[in-house]
């Protein structure tokens, strides 16, 4: 597009949301860089779409403040905001045309027809839709039909695009694609965006941060790198990715991390312990662990173990094991899960097999 978008920051101030009893979205605070992408993340029910709504204007916070760069929206109707939306079934007009889909919100706008026809065509051309403006809807695949979608909303330039799980109607594949075409469309507009999505993997894909949310509340805002290396909690570290969260011995900790023991090892965390540190636990991702032979088991860092079961996905061989009763202490009998990347073919052990489980020397995250 040849004409340029102005962008602007979004600023959530103790923003609330009751439907009845239920608090849907509970005093969350949010501050959104011009310019950025961010996702709102969590499972069903979480307050994530809510939350969005709010900003759209389609629901109105039982309290709370919602500001797009200086100017407060909170009550403004939704089509007097800043703002379009992409929906999770793309609300597209199946009886009008691509063009006249496009068309609509120009129109809306009292536009003239050369204004509307040059400007509609320009998003055409950014969105690939050449040659698909006279189909309607139902004769695009799904992929087109998200593109008609995301032209329609930016042909307004909106200063904040809102997704709504946009890519849960598409196979795996094409939402694989389609989310790196929104990437590179956002960053190439510079709009500010905020999408909502329950899949993990989307959103560390396409995000410059990620807020968490659980039960109405932000529980964590971050990059995907530090959300995944260093959770606040225990429902984080289990949420984003696969973790093992087993209880550790806290033997030291000072402003640079803390020393533990598990497993009979001691282990260095980058992250210092809170208060006292009674019950704290350690987070292990599984691809941070190796399997070796029994015969290994003078190595620093490894644990006699057995194996429960291997499971092989392609490149990775996925195991779960449990430590030895003798070293396991309160973890006694908990399944662990060890992901090996490219496993060689000394690195495949049978169910009941007794292995050596290599730890970390350092790891990130101590929770508690």
């Amino acid at each position: 597009m040849t004409e340029t978008f102005s962008t602007a920051s979004i600023n959530l101030q103790s923003l609330s949301k009751y439907f009845g009893d239920l608090r849907a979205v509970d005093d969350v605070s949010l501050e959104v860089d011009p310019g950025s992408l961010i996702c709102l993340l969590g499972p069903s029910g979480c307050g994530k779409t809510t939350t969005l709504r709010m900003i759209a204007g389609f629901e109105t916070p039982t309290s709370g403040q919602i500001f797009i760069g200086s100017d407060e929206i909170t009550h403004i109707p939704a089509h007097t905001r800043p703002t379009a939306m992409v929906f999770q079934n793309y609300a597209l007009f199946p009886h009008m045309s691509v063009y006249e889909n496009i068309a609509y919100g120009l129109r809306a706008r009292r536009m003239k027809r050369p204004e509307i026809d040059r400007q509609v065509h320009e998003v055409l051309a950014l969105m690939e839709l050449e040659g698909q403006e006279h189909k309607a809807p139902p004769q695009l695949s799904g992929g087109q039909q998200q593109r008609v979608a995301l032209a329609r909303a930016l042909v307004i330039h909106p200063k904040v695009l809102l997704f709504d799980e946009p890519l849960s109607n598409l196979d795996a594949q094409l939402r694989v694609r389609m989310r790196s075409e929104i990437r590179s469309v956002q960053r190439k507009l510079g709009i500010t965006s905020v999408y909502v999505t329950h899949d993990q993997e989307e959103a560390f894909s396409i995000a410059d941060q990620v807020a968490i949310m659980n039960m109405g509340k932000l529980i964590q805002l971050g990059t995907p790198r530090e959300l995944y290396r260093r959770p606040v909690d225990r429902f984080v570290a289990e949420f984003v990715g696969l973790s093992n969260i087993v209880p550790v011995e806290l033997l030291s900790t000072d402003g640079s991390g803390a020393n533990v023991r598990v497993f009979g090892q001691t282990l260095r965390s980058r992250q210092p312990a809170s208060g006292a540190g009674n019950g704290a636990t350690l987070v292990l991702r599984p691809e941070a662990l190796r399997i070796l032979p029994a015969s290994a088991g003078g190595e620093p860092g490894g644990a006699p173990a057995r194996v429960l079961s291997m499971t092989y996905v392609g490149p990775m061989a996925r195991y779960v094991v449990v430590v030895d009763d003798s070293v396991a202490g309160a973890a006694a009998g908990q399944p662990l899960i060890v992901d090996l990347y490219n496993p060689g073919p000394d690195e495949f052990f049978a169910e009941g097999t007794a292995v050596t489980l290599k730890l970390p020397e350092e790891v990130p995250a101590l929770l508690g």
